[in-house]
């Protein structure tokens, strides 16, 4: 399932909802459009994430009322073909969150352990001084879907990723029944058109593969286990993080305890200042060379890092929070610690990940 856009010379646009189907050769056949835009909305209705529950196919898809706010809308079909609106499940205005952001892209829903997670990208949410600073941001929802009433009760947003790109998050259901999630790390109208790769053609990447879970309620990401065969001989260090040796940050997955109040300066380029109630990224602006921040809250025990050559992804206390960030040192780059906190390091240097 996936949004066919029509754009008319008018400047006006509209979307249907298409349907594709793999063929004998592995590639997809068109089959043509299944759903109209539905009464009510602009043409601003799009991203179809479908699943199947009870013997039935349901679908979230992102809209903007003809209001200009974000919403999220439930359908189900018996055949993919034939779909009913069910009606708008979440969004601005609704189930308490207030003004919510003009469009809702990219929903994703699924159930672990007893809650029903909504993810989305809310276009249009207020910044806040440490919260939501991209120029799109991604979060979820945490609640439980009624499948009856077609209802879903929830919380208050929460980021999904607190770096400098991330966004567009998808997941899927592996055979052994793990939920994964790959992200966009990149932002849409961000700086991305001044990274230095334009010049060789390319921008942009992809998260590595996250496993999520579920614990009192949030929602955890871990990078899947399928990573550790990358990981070399493994290297330890414990003592003061400003003793450490410098460490080689091109490929490299480091394992970090400790109670903060150190710095880590990956190739001066992107510094991560660890404190006891907050984690604080620095970055420079590509456009105005002036420093600019992102923010975690909350006590840090534990950090696990994935460093590639233009990528930098930190997982907090076993996945409570994350910050995944692009960043383009002069190589080759080496991460050095600052600070007179006790350390306790794991690091590995990771092989090439060749897909075979």
């Amino acid at each position: 399932c996936y949004t066919g856009n029509v754009k008319v010379d008018d400047g006006s646009r509209t979307a249907w909802q298409c349907l594709a189907v793999q063929n004998s050769d592995g590639g997809f056949d068109k089959l043509g459009p299944a759903i109209p835009l539905p009464h009510g909305y602009t043409g601003h209705v799009r991203d179809p994430k479908v699943w199947r529950h009870d013997g039935q196919w349901y679908m979230v898809l992102g809209a903007q009322d003809l209001q200009l706010q974000g919403k999220v809308l439930l359908l189900r079909s018996e055949n993919l073909w034939n779909w009913q609106n069910l009606g708008e499940i979440a969004g601005s205005d609704l189930n308490g969150l207030g003004d919510a952001g003009y469009m809702w892209e990219c929903p994703d829903m699924f159930t672990l352990g007893d809650r029903t997670f909504l993810i989305c990208c809310p276009q249009g949410v207020a910044r806040e001084e440490k919260r939501y600073l991209n120029t799109y941001p991604s979060a979820y929802l945490s609640g439980t879907l009624d499948y009856a009433s077609a209802q879903y009760q929830h919380g208050e947003f929460t980021e999904l990723d607190a770096g400098f790109e991330f966004y567009a998050p998808q997941t899927t259901l592996a055979d052994d029944g793990r939920r994964l999630l790959v992200g966009w790390m990149g932002v849409p109208d961000g700086e991305e058109m001044l990274q230095p790769t334009v010049a060789n053609g390319w921008i942009h990447q992809m998260t590595c593969l996250r496993e999520l879970t579920e614990h009192n309620g949030k929602l955890y990401q871990q990078p899947v286990a399928e990573l550790q065969a990358l990981r070399g001989e493994e290297q330890r260090y414990r003592g003061t993080a400003e003793a450490m040796p410098a460490l080689e940050a091109e490929q490299l997955e480091l394992v970090l305890e400790s109670e903060g109040g150190l710095t880590l300066n990956f190739a001066d380029t992107l510094i991560l200042e660890w404190r006891g109630d907050e984690l604080r990224l620095a970055r420079c602006s590509l456009q105005t060379g002036e420093w600019l921040y992102r923010y975690w809250r909350g006590s840090a025990q534990k950090l696990q890092i994935l460093c590639d050559r233009s990528s930098v992804e930190i997982f907090i206390n076993e996945g409570e929070g994350v910050m995944s960030s692009r960043y383009f040192p002069t190589h080759p780059a080496q991460l050095t610690l600052r600070g007179g906190a006790e350390v306790q390091a794991h690091y590995w240097s990771l092989r090439s990940c060749m897909v075979e």
